[in-house]
């Protein structure tokens, strides 16, 4: 995939348009549909201002997969409104965000905007792997720091973090990085898992913070590096941190597999070019009528066409 790709964390980025935009928004029948006229608007400007040369909207079709349950039991189980055997658990969503999704999936069908999930895979891991695939510049717009981890200067790989809406983004490189946490992207993964994260029911290394994580970092190089320096006595470790890392030795074996986005999800076929105008017109146009897309979806047809 050459030119500049723009991945999308889809639901990263719905939720922040549910909570910013008025659930006074609405289709004709009353049905509340801020997030969706909210990811259009989002798109939109995402477009206009960067102008991307392929956009894929990348999905989680399993938001809290098995293989990394298996691993860390509480990962994300905090959100778990409903659990089903066989078949993914039913995330916590508010109940007016819930029946917007497929909306949102069949509008972004209609426009014929690449819209990717895969069994088994969150949407950061469908993200990690049209990165590892891309051979231009790609821009990762998420309000999920996780993703923090691919940014690569090297490659042209930076996130867009959401500040307010997407009009004020942080436009994050390694530069960034290394003012706020002392890190590079790669060494992202390895401060997030030792610092632990509340928010994905990542434990981390007691006692380990955020600044801590950062010094054993730049001292030690990588988490492997870190866990050699436990078993070396003459090792720069206070008696503490030695005891808890080495204490924290089962998560610190499985948690690297939970943290880090996959590389190699087997993703479809798609065509990832930017559409010029709808794939389906028609039912576009029955789309926009049902639920009173109006501005939103007209605003993102003209930044398409121009």
């Amino acid at each position: 995939m050459t030119g500049h790709l723009m991945l999308l964390d889809t639901a990263s980025l719905y939720f922040r348009a549910y909570f910013g935009v008025p659930d006074s928004v609405k289709a004709p029948d009353g049905t509340p549909v801020n997030a969706v006229r909210g990811l259009l608007d989002f798109i939109d400007r995402l477009v206009k201002d960067h102008r991307p040369e392929r956009l894929v909207a990348c999905m989680d079709a399993d938001w809290r997969p098995q293989w990394r349950v298996d691993l860390i039991p509480t990962y994300k189980a905090h959100r778990v409104a409903e659990e089903h055997e066989g078949v993914p658990d039913e995330e916590e969503v508010p109940d007016t965000l819930s029946p917007q999704v497929p909306v949102i999936e069949a509008v972004l069908d209609a426009l014929g905007i690449a819209r990717v999930g895969v069994a088994g895979y969150e949407a950061d891991d469908v993200i990690g792997t049209f990165t590892a695939r891309a051979d231009g510049p790609v821009d990762i717009v998420t309000g999920d720091r996780d993703l923090y981890q691919l940014v690569d200067d090297e490659r042209g790989i930076r996130v867009l973090y959401p500040l307010k809406g997407v009009g004020t983004l942080q436009l994050t490189d390694e530069a960034v990085l290394r003012e706020k946490y002392g890190v590079d992207g790669r060494g992202y993964a390895d401060l997030a898992l030792l610092r632990g994260d509340p928010s994905d029911g990542l434990p981390g290394v007691p006692g380990i913070g955020e600044k801590t994580a950062a010094k054993l970092l730049a001292e030690f190089g990588d988490l492997a590096g870190i866990m050699a320096a436990v078993d070396d006595p003459r090792a720069k470790l206070t008696p503490s941190q030695r005891k808890r890392l080495t204490e924290s030795r089962p998560y610190v074996a499985v948690a690297p597999t939970v943290v880090r986005v996959a590389g190699d999800v087997p993703l479809p076929d798609v065509d990832t070019v930017l559409p010029r105008g709808p794939r389906d017109p028609a039912g576009l146009e029955a789309l926009a009528a049902r639920w009173g897309l109006g501005g939103s979806l007209q605003r993102l047809l003209t930044t398409l066409g121009a």
